[in-house]
Order: structure tokens, then C-alpha cells, then sequence
């Protein structure tokens, strides 16, 4: 059994698009959650429980790799530090802080922007472009999001309104794609070394803002619920998700990982059909057939964009 799981293992650690899709899915409860918890713990609270959390489920799987790797984090930990702020502490924080403003439909409409925005810095750092399959998949996968996001109707699109949640939750959404382009560039450490930095490192740097959120009279409610939701976050979007998306980057590159985006919103369509009751129609099916067939478009028989060489020892 031992050897079959390994080989399992083996076989998902480089198949990048499903790689991609685990995170995704991850993070699409992430957002109905994250909505959900909104009223009940403050925005930089809930990202310090979610990150402190997951470095200490974590931290005695990686404290091996995380001693071996700390001379080279260390020389290199002005870059460090920046993926950890942006991959983590800051994208998260201001995605919650908007989420207690925004609406779950306009949230999961600007998440769909996430394709040019990754493409945009990749372009802007390193001179990558999208491919003409990765941009008309990303066309199809962008008109089936406004299938599900409209509900069929089109016309519904014109009566949302955006508020200062919108902003800074697109403003995340840019923080987020530039560690997306950036992490490739990260020095050849284990991936688990980097996951435990980045989620305890981040974790202290909002230590500044968690003091003055709570001078601020802002108070947490702690609840089973709310334990349970802390719990799924620090596992499932924060752990499992992270290192199967930094794992996809470093197979495919940022642009093609970044072409299976809208799949967040396929699986946050699939997933409100028995977690919120909503009943399955056309536009649920249409909609997430156009996704998965961009996502098909974008990545099927492409060659995975050339990763530039990480930084050496």
C-alpha cells in the first residue's frame, strides 16, 4: 500500500494542471468561508490565526528541511520576505478586508482577472507572454464565469456595484498575481522549508497590524464554527494549496497555471449546488463547460513555459 501511495504521490508531483486544480478547488471554499466569518473575526486576526495555525500543523514535518535550508533563506531573505508578504500575510489580509464589504459575485467576477494580471507581471519582470492557445482559453473559460456569475441573464451585470471592498480585494488579487509571477524565481530550496517560512514569517510581520486592529476596539468571536472554519483554512487553502500551486509553477510557469484561474469559480458554481442549495440549472452547466473547455484550450498539448533559473547557492 505504502509503495502504491508513493508512486501516486510521485506520478500528482508532476502533473501541474491537476496540481493547479487541488489549489484551486481549495481556494474556492476559501472564499465562500472567508465571506462566511467576515462579521465574526477581524481581517488581520483571521489571517494571523490561519497562517500561525498552519506553521504549527506544519513545523514538525519541515523542521529537517527548514534547518538544512536556513543559511541559504537566510542570505537570501530580502526575496524571501517579499514572497512571504505577498504570497501570504498582505495578499490575504486585504482579501478578507475586502470580503466583509464586498458581495460573493462581485468577489469571485474580479477573481476572474486573475489570468491577465499574472500574465501582465510576468510580462512586465521577465518579458513572458501569453501564448495565442493560453489567451483564447482564458477567452472561453472568462465567458463561462459571466454564464455562472450573471446566472444567464447579462443584463444582471449591469446592476452590480463596487465599493471599497471590490478595491482592495482587486488590490490583493495584484498583490497575489505578482508573487505568482515572481516565485519562480525563489533559490532551490525544499518546498516545505518554504512553505513553513513563508507561513511563519508572514505571520509575524502582521503581529504591527494585529495590535493595532485589536487597540482598535475590533473583537473576534470564537465559536465551533469559526474553530472549525480556522482549522479547514490553515490545512487545506493554506498548506495543501500552496504547495501544490507553487509546485505547478515551478512545472509549468506562472501564464499556464494561471490559464486554469476560472476554475475557482467552476468549483465555487459545483460547490454552492449542495453546500448553499442552490439547484443545478443550464447556466451552471453551460458555464462550467466553457471553463473546462478554455482550461482545455489553454494548456492541452502546450509545452510548459521555460522557467528562468532560480537563484543558486
Amino acid at each position: 500500500m505504502a509503495t502504491r501511495l508513493d508512486r501516486l504521490s510521485g506520478w500528482l508531483y508532476g502533473q501541474p494542471s491537476l496540481l493547479a486544480a487541488i489549489a484551486y478547488a481549495a481556494w474556492a471554499i476559501n472564499i465562500v468561508l472567508g465571506r462566511f466569518v467576515a462579521g465574526h473575526i477581524p481581517p488581520v486576526m483571521l489571517s494571523f490565526l490561519r497562517w500561525g495555525l498552519a506553521f504549527l500543523i506544519v513545523l514538525p514535518f519541515t523542521w529537517t528541511h527548514l534547518r538544512r535550508d536556513w543559511p541559504l533563506i537566510r542570505r537570501h531573505l530580502g526575496l524571501f520576505t517579499v514572497l512571504a508578504l505577498t504570497g501570504t500575510s498582505a495578499y490575504n489580509t486585504m482579501a478578507y478586508w475586502g470580503l466583509q464589504y464586498t458581495q460573493a459575485i462581485n468577489a469571485l467576477l474580479i477573481q476572474s482577472t486573475a489570468p491577465l494580471l499574472v500574465a501582465l507581471w510576468a510580462f512586465m519582470l521577465f518579458g513572458d507572454r501569453l501564448s495565442t492557445r493560453q489567451a483564447t482559453g482564458i477567452a472561453i473559460s472568462f465567458v463561462g464565469v459571466i454564464a455562472i456569475l450573471s446566472r444567464g441573464d447579462i443584463g444582471v451585470l449591469g446592476e452590480i456595484s463596487f465599493n471599497r471592498g471590490d478595491i482592495w480585494f482587486f488590490a490583493a488579487l495584484v498583490v497575489f498575481a505578482f508573487y505568482s509571477a515572481l516565485v519562480k524565481t525563489r533559490p532551490r530550496i525544499h518546498p516545505l522549508s518554504f512553505l513553513a517560512f513563508s507561513m511563519g514569517w508572514g505571520a509575524l510581520c502582521l503581529v504591527p497590524f494585529l495590535i493595532l486592529e485589536t487597540a482598535s476596539g475590533r473583537q473576534t468571536v470564537l465559536d465551533a464554527t469559526t474553530a472549525l472554519v480556522l482549522l479547514y483554512v490553515a490545512v487545506l487553502p493554506s498548506s495543501v494549496a500552496y504547495i501544490c500551486y507553487n509546485r505547478a509553477i515551478e512545472l509549468a510557469g506562472p501564464n499556464r497555471v494561471a490559464a486554469l484561474y476560472p476554475l475557482i469559480v467552476a468549483f465555487g458554481a459545483i460547490l454552492a449546488i449542495p453546500l448553499l442549495g442552490e439547484r443545478p440549472q443550464l447556466f451552471h452547466l453551460l458555464g462550467c463547460a466553457l471553463i473546462f473547455a478554455g482550461v482545455i484550450v489553454a494548456t492541452r498539448n502546450g509545452r510548459p513555459t521555460a522557467v528562468k533559473e532560480a537563484v543558486k547557492e
